[in-house]
């Protein structure tokens, strides 16, 4: 029987500050339970995976080798401009004339991840 995965965990400084980062890009709300202070932190995507936020001393030194890529249910531009106001930042404009390609955003802790086409974005082009 193949695995299944049950977490993705981001190592960070402030878990309860990242996590709630996440909460408000995925609007999937954080547990009551998790605290500012918190060593780990996190909450449930769609299908019972979690995202979890640990505290670890080192800070981020370079790319990340896994990262996360959002397919947005608004226009791809509008979520950028949504996330760039809850605190990400512009890492790669990988956007095209055309309206294809997608954006690169850091989390307030610089970790990388993008911003697709939403899906009616796709299909007006396929």
């Amino acid at each position: 029987m193949p695995s299944s995965v049950l977490n993705v965990s981001v190592d960070c400084a402030d878990p309860y500050a990242l996590c709630r980062f996440w909460s408000q890009v995925t609007g999937k709300p954080m547990p009551e339970t998790d605290q500012p202070g918190d060593d780990e932190v996190g909450f449930e995507l769609n299908d019972g995976t979690n995202l979890l936020f640990l505290r670890v001393p080192e800070p981020k030194t370079v790319k990340n080798r896994l990262h996360l890529c959002l397919q947005p249910d608004i226009p791809r531009d509008e979520e950028v401009e949504r996330l760039l106001g809850l605190g990400a930042t512009l890492y790669d404009d990988l956007r095209n004339p055309d309206g294809t390609g997608w954006a690169v955003l850091a989390d307030p802790e610089g970790n990388e991840f993008c911003v697709l086409r939403s899906a009616a974005e796709r299909a007006a082009t396929s």
